[in-house]
């Protein structure tokens, strides 16, 4: 992320790691899950942030392109269904869509591979084609979670959250879980933790569609 170190864009990163702990958690180098949470970070600067987009001008138009499909991802709660050695069946619990994604690379089959648990992450397509990819910095939440995850995510549903804030919601719940040991997951992710957002988040989330 060299364009995201200096300069205008290097001040825009900062403020939208800022704003991504405003809404998920503060964390640090010192934490045991920083290298986990910077690359669920620039996920999200990259497209709920759309940090690609402001970045275009000193980009190529082949990266351009990547840019615009990053800013039209679909972001879930996926459980991986199905994986072999080149694509993975993914089934969104939040909103109910399957993707058929293609594997990047055999770090990323292996992790899917191994998924027990849920994850937050980002489909987008590839420009020109119809293959969709998951991108790298996809959130894996515990397997014990899931069952009251899925509980949290009924009473989003009921109080029309949008996709950001439910999914936001859970990153804090995750944190709260991994910050104490004595935590457990029924304690940290549940609906009395689900703070209700601002009116404004409510009514007006940015447009998402499947690729």
């Amino acid at each position: 992320m060299g364009l995201g170190d200096t300069g205008e864009l290097g001040t825009a990163a900062l403020e939208m790691r800022a704003e991504f702990q405003r809404r998920t958690g503060a964390y640090g180098p010192e934490d045991g899950w920083f290298e986990n949470r910077s690359r669920a970070f620039w996920d999200d600067a990259l497209t709920t942030q759309t940090f690609g987009t402001r970045a275009a001008e000193q980009l190529g138009e082949d990266t351009q392109a990547i840019a615009r499909c990053f800013a039209r991802s679909h972001r879930g709660f996926f459980l991986v269904d199905e994986v072999d050695e080149r694509r993975a069946h993914l089934v969104d619990a939040w909103s109910g869509a399957e993707l058929m994604v293609r594997l990047i690379d055999e770090t990323q089959a292996l992790a899917l591979e191994h998924a027990e648990g849920p994850m937050d992450a980002r489909v987008t397509a590839a420009p020109g084609t119809s293959d969709l990819f998951v991108l790298p910095g996809a959130y894996h939440h515990p397997l014990d979670a899931l069952e009251h995850a899925i509980d949290v995510l009924v009473v989003a549903r009921d109080r029309s959250y949008t996709t950001k804030n439910a999914l936001d919601a859970l990153l804090r719940m995750e944190l709260v879980l991994r910050s104490s040991s004595r935590v457990k997951a029924p304690f940290a992710y549940r609906v009395e933790n689900l703070s209700r957002p601002p009116s404004a988040d409510r009514d007006s989330e940015s447009t998402q569609k499947s690729p």
